[in-house]
């Protein structure tokens, strides 16, 4: 196995233990890349702008997916500027008022528009069985086990087994078998010789069922607004699984940072290591 530094550890959340051994599991962690988030059409949004007779309206929103989610709120009640609707004799100046009033009444439909794209790296197939039980809103594609074959094993170790010298000789012990495993069958089958994809798949996909659920994956996470203010809001509880309470922990930092507006209300507190974020606006 590729070798990891005891005290590379220390980076997780609540520290780790040294281990006495030249040859360690290649201890991994979560990894979040923001690869993909809504993009407003300016063309068209000017064009609606002119048929609504509201030509001049502009926003102060950080982010297009701000301004998007500002926009479908504000067509709703025509509340662009006063007069568009008889109705409406003043209305909400700024984006960061208008959202904040948006998650106060719970209109939570317009935060569905905007999108974000996500890839989780180094994350178990615990967490994976876990993420697609959020399926509402969401898309997923997640690497294929059956196609890409295990030569190494990599792993998030839980608090619990790092703070055990002997719980991490167990965990890096069963770890190094399950990949010696993997590796015996490989030859076994002699799959390097293969030539026919086809059974390589077939091959690949039997020695997959004896790699642990805790091997790190890849998955592509895709939700809009609405839905990742719930997970975030799930995933981050102190009742949560740890790995995921660690992963979500990391992609609020990012949103929080790059939609200031969308995440306003949230308050962050520590618990074991790991941020719970809260809001008094859940699941809106």
């Amino acid at each position: 196995m590729p070798s990891a530094e005891a005290s590379g550890w220390t980076d997780l959340p609540g520290g780790g233990v040294c281990v006495q051994k030249e040859q360690l599991v290649n201890i991994v962690e979560p990894k979040v890349f923001l690869v993909g988030e809504t993009r407003l059409v300016e063309e068209g949004l000017q064009a609606f702008l002119r048929h609504t007779g509201a030509p001049e309206w502009t926003s102060d929103a950080p982010s297009d997916s701000e301004l998007l989610c500002e926009v479908m709120g504000r067509l709703c009640y025509r509340s662009f500027q006063p007069g568009l609707n008889p109705n409406v004799t003043r209305i909400r100046e700024g984006n960061a008022p208008y959202l904040a009033n948006i998650v106060e009444v719970g209109h939570g439909s317009v935060l569905e528009h905007a999108m974000l794209n996500f890839i989780f790296a180094d994350v178990s197939r615990v967490v994976t069985h876990e993420l697609v039980r959020h399926r509402t809103g969401t898309a997923i594609s997640q690497e294929s086990l059956r196609f890409v074959r295990l030569d190494t094993l990599s792993a998030y170790v839980p608090l619990h087994i790092r703070e055990s010298e002997s719980g991490m000789e167990v965990f890096v012990r069963t770890f190094e078998e399950l990949e010696r495993i993997q590796r015996e069958l490989a030859a076994l089958y002699a799959i390097d010789d293969e030539k026919k994809f086809d059974v390589k798949k077939k091959l690949t996909s039997a020695f997959r069922r004896m790699a642990p659920i805790g091997v790190a994956t890849t998955i592509g996470w895709s939700c809009n607004f609405r839905t990742l203010r719930h997970v975030i809001e799930m995933r981050t509880d102190p009742h949560a699984e740890e790995e995921i309470r660690f992963l979500f922990g990391k992609v609020y930092h990012l949103v929080k940072n790059r939609y200031p507006n969308l995440f306003a209300d949230y308050e962050e507190t520590d618990v074991d290591g790991l941020p719970w974020i809260r809001t008094a606006h859940p699941k809106i």
